[in-house]
């Protein structure tokens, strides 16, 4: 008897918040960039922002929040309000890295439901020219012949970059040496100049030097080669499987935000993705359009940070906030 009287309240509730689902969102969404402008970060998020706001009839600001390599504005948003009106950029490094290195970051993966892995970026790693070796294979056999001879520049202790020297080092049986610098420009510059002559970075940031000659791209860290250089090869095809990850830029809400608002941003952002101006403003930054589902998202985000425990065990990397 109570069971039938509460049937119709639960049916009422249900509408009721069907109804508000419905007419959402009704207000300002705010996206947090937990970097620092002038990223791809940032160009990402700029980049789908307005689009996104067409698309869901409501103006999407977007926020910089950096700090702790992301992990000030991420934690941020874990801490918002799970209502749909606050999102945060998600990277490699805030959702792979930091947790799989920090031990107290101030949030955990666990505390976000995923929407979109919306572009990736291909990693590289290129040479000062007169490094002695003109192809890939001959990067691998110098390096294996000379084990703690040379070193390689990356975009900070920590960052993806740093992680994927490490990686390249477990996976090829090499040995380097990390010299970290204060963000991409940094890094390349002293490439350039001789003072380090290996670097690894994202193919946006180096793109402009290698194709001016001031460095020389060994190889390419992605799932295929690339179209704009069909002769360098992935190092996957090298025989190091599983060095194809990309750095990617995706979006995630707070943990607990309604399911029929994850559907509905997930939807406007394909539809923000399929628009031919979107696609080619994200390529012009060096980045490949993706536009994976929540279910697609999630899983590689498990995956990636399964493996990036793994790694980090193995080479025994440590790290502190």
């Amino acid at each position: 008897m109570h069971f039938a009287k509460s049937l119709p309240v639960a049916l009422l509730s249900f509408c009721l918040a069907g109804a508000v689902f419905a007419q959402y969102p009704d207000r300002p969404i705010r996206i947090v960039n937990p970097y620092a402008p002038g990223g791809t970060a940032d160009i990402v998020s700029r980049t789908i922002a307005t689009p996104l706001g067409q698309a869901l009839g409501q103006p999407v600001v977007v926020e910089n929040k950096g700090g702790a390599g992301g992990a000030v504005g991420t934690a941020e948003v874990a801490r918002a309000a799970a209502d749909g009106y606050t999102f945060a950029i998600s990277t490699v490094g805030s959702m792979v890295i930091i947790p799989a290195t920090m031990p107290r970051p101030g949030y955990s993966p666990s505390d976000f439901v995923p929407i979109m892995n919306i572009a990736a970026t291909p990693n590289i790693i290129a040479v000062h020219p007169s490094f002695p070796a003109k192809n890939a294979k001959e990067f691998l056999a110098v390096l294996k012949a000379n084990p703690g001879k040379y070193s390689y520049a990356s975009s900070g202790l920590g960052g993806i970059n740093h992680m994927l020297g490490e990686s390249f080092q477990a996976l090829s049986g090499t040995e380097l040496v990390h010299v970290p610098y204060r963000g991409s420009g940094p890094a390349v510059s002293d490439v350039i100049a001789g003072q380090v002559p290996i670097l690894v970075d994202q193919l946006a940031s180096s793109k402009t030097f290698i194709d001016a000659g001031k460095l020389r791209l060994i190889g390419v860290i992605a799932p295929k080669r690339l179209p704009e250089y069909p002769n360098v090869p992935t190092f996957d095809e090298l025989g190091l499987k599983g060095f194809a990850d990309q750095a990617w830029y995706g979006l995630i809400a707070p943990a607990k935000t309604p399911a029929p608002v994850i559907a509905k941003v997930s939807a406007a952002l394909k539809q923000v993705l399929a628009r031919p101006e979107v696609r080619a403003q994200l390529e012009r930054a060096g980045a490949i359009p993706v536009g994976s589902s929540p279910a697609e998202y999630s899983a590689q985000l498990k995956s990636e940070l399964d493996a990036m425990r793994k790694l980090v065990q193995t080479r025994k990397i440590e790290m502190t906030q």
